[in-house]
């Protein structure tokens, strides 16, 4: 059964350059016409269920597609973000300044970062991997998550190490296709972007 597993429309702290983690923060008006497409796509796609993670930016971006198809938006925690911890809330420039260290190993070494009140991108993996293992749909699927989340799910499906964790791509609004059986996750397609046409956003300036 297929399974689209998309990251959130843009939001306004992504334009900001600002950490989000667990904190809350609405969608732009692109990351809003981002969801609208992504809708089109799912309803062309014949998606029959709505997954999603309990934060705005995620709701929000599910919530057209689940109306198109008329279905409810499920809620899993384990789809969350990774907890930033004392990040979330600042700006990246910021963090860079005020905490070079860990910012530079978060950019070149992520898997033995961990942050101060936060998590570790092991314990997301060990999240989404809990979420892959029960997830059984009848019908294809749309998945609405975070940028730390989709990356440890093609690192899990590419069966690579953590090191890998930023060599995906991942953009606003756009999805990474998998087939799902018994047999575990098979990653189709990592980043499908087409159904945005010139509503793609830079994810350049944003705090990832």
């Amino acid at each position: 059964m297929r399974v689209y597993l998309a990251r959130h429309g843009e939001t306004t702290w992504n334009l900001a350059g600002r950490y989000q983690g667990r904190l809350e923060s609405a969608l732009s008006p692109l990351g809003a016409a981002q969801a609208g497409a992504l809708a089109g796509a799912m309803d062309a796609a014949g998606v029959g269920r709505v997954v999603s993670s309990p934060l705005q930016r995620c709701t929000a971006t599910a919530a057209p597609t689940a109306a198109r198809v008329h279905v409810p938006v499920e809620i899993d925690d384990r789809l969350l973000e990774i907890a930033h911890g004392t990040w979330e809330g600042r700006l990246r420039d910021e963090i860079a300044a005020n905490d070079p260290g860990r910012y530079r190993a978060w950019r070149e070494d992520p898997a033995r970062v961990s942050f101060e009140d936060g998590e570790t991108i092991v314990q997301v993996l060990d999240r989404w991997r809990d979420f892959a293992a029960t997830f059984r749909p009848a019908s294809p699927s749309l998945v609405v998550t975070h940028d730390a989340v989709v990356r440890v799910a093609l690192v899990a499906a590419a069966d690579r190490e953590l090191d890998a964790f930023w060599k995906g791509r991942v953009e606003n609004g756009a999805y990474a296709v998998f087939e799902v059986d018994a047999g575990g996750w098979t990653l189709i397609e990592e980043n499908v972007a087409v159904h945005l046409g010139s509503l793609r956003a830079s994810t350049d300036g944003q705090a990832l």
